[in-house]
């Protein structure tokens, strides 16, 4: 009974989170505050304001090179009770800090140097000069006495709203930065913030981690291109030719060329105006799931021996189209989530329920393709279908090596982001999404060699008039009676009698029943 709360809490806020998203533009690099709580933590009360990786400010004047967070509208605004408790004469009552500091440097926050689990300055502390009473323990950097960073913010008087100064921090050393608001005043409690701070980086408003994926996805764009070219000229070239097989990959390969210029062109916009309009992220995010969807099936309807021992699907096709389906939307649905707008956004359960369907789905797609190409091979060697059997024997050894090399990078995924909970290797974090890009390709480019358009492409079709039973150029030579032959002959002849007519198509109407009553 509780699980089944659990899932439906889950399923509510990520509803809610994909109507607000609906709703309002994707914000990046401007980090927005509206109405946000503080949280109590020892001795103090903060609020997370944000964490990106920044590389450091470039030489120059220009403005073009400049590192830095602003401050822009920030207000906090505090309990009528704990306004009321001072007059009008006071003039300063109550402090809210802005700390920003590397994260190599958090043991500077706090009181952990002067043995302490205190991260505002008591009494006690105070006694020795170390800090001063209700402010925040900052130890400063030796190197660099302005860092971490400090900003004050004070209350006056009874007014129960603080505006901070529009303020620019620039900086100038490559880091992981995390933004915090803080007080120490217990009477502060209730104090909510409202505003926005805008982080840029030198070359422009994408976040650091993210900055080596748009150059990425421009390679990847070209590759694409290179390789589409290349499918399109040997199409060309052969297109009397073509198997139905042949157009799916065309259509994988025009998915993934349009997936990576739509990446790129969102991170190119997101880097120049340091948001993410929800119009091209959504289309970006749309094309990798169905790219993903697609490329997933192709996998499937080849291990299936699609267009090479069968004609058709047949009575597995529902089930196929119901696999691709379900995994659309579990996948599109991830993708929106973590694209469209903050990852910060929503809980590490909410990620976990959304996460958890596409893993899922990818392991059953994983155990049809392989068990698909158990019994494919099996056929062919059954028929003695060499030429076809040496092919399924090359795909068969391309996709265990994906399959391997995909569980040793999940393998270094889970080492990475247990050994790095506060992103301090921020700076390679951009492989681990570039590895799945990189790794789709290659898989696609194996496929695309061997089932290249040829002027021959009946050695890999599949054979109609002698039931695939055997390749025509390397069949055996088998002696046989007459009488053998002649009813040879007319089973070919009533098969072929009883096949409809028209063009085989892989969503067509075809049986087979070995496969229907295994899979």
């Amino acid at each position: 009974m509780e699980g089944g709360k659990w899932w439906r809490s889950r399923w509510r806020e990520v509803v809610v989170l994909l109507l607000g998203l609906a709703l309002s533009g994707a914000e990046g690099s401007i980090h927005e505050y509206n109405g946000g709580t503080f949280t109590p933590q020892m001795n103090a009360f903060f609020f997370h304001g944000g964490s990106e990786g920044i590389y450091a400010s470039k030489g120059g004047n220009s403005s073009n090179g400049k590192s830095f967070i602003q401050f822009e509208s920030i207000t906090f605004r505090r309990t009528k009770n704990a306004a009321a408790r001072h007059t009008e004469m006071e003039q300063r009552t109550g402090r809210i800090e802005a700390i920003i500091v590397e994260i190599k440097d958090r043991e500077k926050i706090g009181g952990a140097y002067l043995n302490s689990d205190a991260i505002c300055c008591t009494t006690e502390l105070s006694k020795d000069g170390s800090c001063k009473r209700g402010e925040v323990i900052v130890r400063r950097n030796p190197d660099n006495r302005e860092w971490p960073k400090r900003i004050p913010t004070f209350f006056s008087g009874a007014d129960d709203e603080a505006k901070m100064a529009t303020e620019t921090v620039e900086i100038d050393h490559t880091g992981m930065y995390y933004l915090y608001f803080m007080f120490c005043e217990p009477q502060l409690q209730g104090t909510v913030i409202h505003g926005k701070t805008i982080w840029r980086n030198p070359t422009g408003y994408l976040p650091g981690k993210m900055v080596p994926l748009m150059s990425f996805y421009s390679f990847m764009s070209l590759a694409y291109l290179i390789l589409g070219l290349i499918w399109f000229l040997q199409f060309v070239r052969f297109w009397k030719d073509i198997l139905q097989l042949q157009y799916y990959i065309t259509v994988v390969i025009a998915l993934g060329m349009f997936e990576m210029a739509l990446w790129y062109f969102e991170y190119a916009n997101f880097n120049s105006t340091g948001i993410r309009p929800i119009g091209i992220t959504v289309w970006a995010v749309t094309f990798t799931a169905v790219k993903k969807t697609v490329s997933r099936l192709l996998l499937l309807v080849v291990s299936m021996g699609y267009g090479v021992v069968r004609p058709t699907l047949g009575g597995i096709t529902s089930r196929v189209s119901l696999l691709g389906f379900i995994y659309f939307v579990a996948s599109e649905t991830l993708e929106l989530i973590e694209n469209v707008g903050n990852i910060d956004d929503f809980s590490k359960k909410v990620r976990l329920f959304l996460v958890l369907p596409v893993a899922v789905l990818d392991a059953c797609f994983i155990l049809w393709i392989f068990s698909s190409l158990s019994r494919t091979l099996e056929k062919l060697q059954m028929r003695r279908s060499m030429a076809k059997l040496e092919l399924y024997r090359k795909f068969t050894n391309s996709l265990a090596i994906s399959v391997l090399l995909s569980i040793v990078w999940i393998g270094y995924e889970l080492y990475f982001n247990a050994s790095d909970p506060l992103s301090e290797l921020w700076e390679r974090a951009w492989l681990i999404p570039a590895f799945w890009s990189v790794l789709a390709y290659l898989l696609l480019l194996v496929i695309c060699i061997l089932w290249s358009p040829s002027q021959n492409p009946t050695r890999y079709a599949y054979s109609e008039e002698t039931g695939d039973d055997f390749d025509d150029e390397e069949s055996v030579a088998l002696t046989s009676s007459a009488s053998k032959a002649s009813g040879d002959l007319e089973s070919r002849a009533e098969r072929k009698e009883r096949r409809p007519a028209g063009p085989e198509h892989v969503f067509g109407p075809g049986e087979d029943l070995e496969e229907d009553k295994v899979a």
